[in-house]
């Protein structure tokens, strides 16, 4: 019986998950939106969204806290400077799930992550309702 087992295990060795959600975690906080498989994506939700919840507090502890399952100084400091201050109001929901379609090679199902209120997307909406 699975009871209170939560996570997914992706078919891999728990290193190999904790690595590959790690990875996954700092590309999506450098570039705020990626595109992978609808599981990963589920899965990762659960990862990042207690770190941008970790970044609203900048305390040395929560610093540390942030480096210690980042591994990135880079994405701790932007996760201190930037993204908590624009998610300080928000209680959570930090992420944005679409689904995009199947791959091609395996029809896995895939999936966009982003963040939401991005800067960079709210540009993009204000170009296209002045065209």
């Amino acid at each position: 019986m699975r009871h209170r087992h939560g996570l997914r295990k992706l078919n891999r060795t728990s290193s190999h998950r904790l690595a590959m959600l790690r990875n996954m975690t700092v590309s999506l906080l450098r570039h705020e939106v990626i595109q992978t498989t609808l599981p990963k994506a589920k899965e990762l939700r659960r990862v990042v969204e207690p770190m941008i919840t970790l970044g609203k507090r900048p305390t040395l502890a929560n610093r540390r806290l942030a480096f210690n399952r980042l591994r990135d100084r880079g994405m701790v400091t932007k996760l201190f400077a930037e993204l908590g201050p624009r998610y300080a109001k928000r209680n959570g929901g930090y992420l944005r799930i679409l689904k995009s379609g199947f791959r091609k090679g395996d029809n896995a199902p895939m999936a966009m992550v982003e963040l939401l209120d991005r800067p960079a997307a709210e540009e993009g909406e204000s170009k296209g309702a002045k065209a």
